[in-house]
């Protein structure tokens, strides 16, 4: 198969997008397709490029990709480096790159490359993706909305609001949320942004903070409690995976930092909570139309509850990810789940 797996944008996400797609990309290759690694803003050249055989010089033309840094990048420099300057987000031959494949990878994580823009456009363009479509992607993507549809489909979520900037800060009063709680963009990921906040004083920095990165918050009360996550891939739950920071919480730096969490699967909880939290990761797939696969978040607190944090269409594929060490307690290794990937999302194209 001729595939691109598509990375960067323009994203908080960005570097660990990149190790994502450079991860897919060896796999794959080692797979026998024939597959490019491409920039969705950069693009490929800024010339008007006779693309045909392409794929044959496959990685000649691919992105070369560095480690992930401790913190996110500052956009407007990666905007400055593009060399035609445009606003599109499309970089040059992205798109006839894309269209010339027999599906794209999506190896995109945050701002449009999970909240469903760029899925949408690719369905009006007849371009194959792997993923959840447009409208499953928005849902998940956009956090209140996501807790909203939890809510009303039964599925357990910390108490919580939406605050967007300009509005009284002290509604959460109202809500009954107090002190401690979190505070977090609306559709960030990756923790970028999120503080867990004590007293006033905290809160007040934790809303600057949070307001940088976006004009929508969530807040909501803090569970203290054990951190898991579930894959799920065609509605099927895989194995759960315990995520334990050596030091403070699961934020950017711990997630991609080796060494700084351990992360055990299958985790070690009671038969009756694996099956509990499991159903509540298939049911998370069908509320939001999760289609493919996705990951869902869930906190555990001392008393056995359940909370569903958030739900990821586009899970990471780095090395200290959690979606391909649940995949290998099952017997799939990573190449075989980059090629389930491609299965799944490709019967989405044939109903």
């Amino acid at each position: 198969m001729k595939i691109v797996v598509l990375a960067g944008g323009l994203s908080t996400e960005r570097d660990v997008s990149f190790k994502t797609g450079e991860m897919v990309t060896k796999a794959l290759r080692e797979n026998g397709h024939q597959v490019i690694l491409l920039d969705v803003f950069m693009g490929y050249s800024d010339k008007e490029e006779d693309l045909t055989g392409i794929f044959d010089r496959a990685e000649a033309v691919s992105v070369k990709v560095a480690a992930i840094p401790e913190t996110a990048p500052d956009l407007e420099k990666v905007k400055a480096q593009r060399k035609d300057q445009s606003d599109n987000f499309f970089g040059p031959n992205v798109i006839e790159l894309c269209r010339m494949a027999d599906i794209v990878f999506m190896a995109l994580h945050g701002e449009n490359g999970e909240n469903g823009k760029i899925q949408a456009a690719f369905d009006l363009f007849g371009i194959r993706y792997t993923g959840t479509g447009y409208l499953g992607s928005a849902l998940a993507m956009n956090k209140g909305m996501a807790k909203q549809l939890f809510l009303e489909n039964g599925i357990p979520t910390p108490r919580g609001t939406s605050l967007k900037r300009g509005e009284d800060a002290a509604k959460i009063e109202a809500c009954g949320i107090h002190f401690p709680c979190v505070v977090k963009p609306c559709s960030g990921g990756s923790s970028i942004g999120v503080s867990i906040v004590h007293d006033k004083a905290e809160y007040e920095r934790a809303l600057k903070e949070a307001f940088r990165w976006e004009n929508e918050l969530v807040i909501e009360e803090y569970v203290k409690g054990r951190e898991f996550s579930v894959g799920v891939i065609d509605f099927q739950a895989l194995p759960i995976i315990e995520i334990a920071p050596v030091e403070g919480f699961y934020d950017y730096k711990n997630k991609y930092k080796a060494g700084s969490t351990v992360e055990t699967c299958p985790a070690e909880l009671s038969e009756q909570i694996t099956k509990e939290m499991q159903g509540y990761a298939e049911k998370v797939a069908e509320v939001l139309g999760l289609n493919t696969y996705s990951r869902t978040d869930f906190l555990l607190d001392a008393e056995d509850h359940i909370f569903c944090l958030e739900a990821n269409t586009l899970p990471g594929m780095t090395p200290t990810s959690l979606l391909p060490q649940e995949a290998k307690v099952t017997g799939v290794d990573f190449n075989q789940l980059c090629e389930k990937l491609i299965e799944s999302s490709m019967r989405k194209y044939k109903n």
